[in-house]
């Protein structure tokens, strides 16, 4: 597993070098210091993986990961931070990345690697609780243009994972026939013709 390390402390670098490389399966293939510098090799190094700092000079590490995700739409990037800022997380998960960690808990960066190299979203205890508010919090936000309650939006997040109806009855506590008529609703709402297209509705507006 090759992995690109951006930090804008130096020592930070190092020593995640180390912890890094002590496991067989890592290898560090580079190292810099602000956002810029992260696009620039990994431009150049195409690493399985991005650890990246969030706050840095020059360019953040979220403006580099939204840089590159549009450039590269499967990159894998993992955010490593000392701050549990919603608004950080929120764009972390806006731009696409893999995951959200805390410097802190630096036992879980290694089996957190691991995880997005075998495709996983990984997210820290400290965010993981965070989430359900924060992703109901952003689509009431988003979604509120569209007039639709906050049932139709956790219905369409559900669709959007790819529940079905008897799945969305059980998680939401409702009849099958209620989840019908409300996915009935929110088609005419939407003015789509069927759940994939909800679904799609869902990633495009969130």
């Amino acid at each position: 597993m090759k992995v690109l390390v951006v930090d804008d402390d130096k020592l930070v670098c190092v020593s995640l070098k180390t912890i890094l490389e002590a496991d067989p399966e890592i290898s560090v293939i580079g190292t810099g210091n602000n956002g810029k510098q992260a696009i620039e090799l990994y431009r150049r190094l195409e690493p399985d993986i991005l650890l990246i700092d969030i706050r840095m000079d020059t360019m953040t590490g979220l403006e580099a990961g939204e840089v590159l995700l549009k450039q590269y739409p499967n990159a894998r990037i993992l955010y490593l931070t000392t701050f549990l800022d919603d608004a950080y997380i929120i764009k972390a998960l806006k731009i696409g990345a893999k995951g959200y960690l805390l410097k802190q808990n630096f036992e879980s960066i290694v089996p957190a690697l691991k995880a997005v190299y075998m495709g996983q979203s990984v997210f820290g205890d400290e965010i993981s609780t965070k989430l359900p508010e924060l992703l109901h919090g952003t689509a009431s936000a988003v979604f509120s243009n569209y007039d639709l309650t906050d049932r139709e939006i956790e219905l369409l997040v559900q669709i959007s994972e790819g529940l079905n109806n008897r799945e969305i009855s059980e998680s939401m506590h409702l009849s099958e026939g209620t989840v019908r008529n409300y996915i009935s609703v929110l088609l005419e709402k939407l003015h789509l013709r069927d759940r994939t297209q909800l679904a799609v509705f869902y990633y495009k507006n969130r």
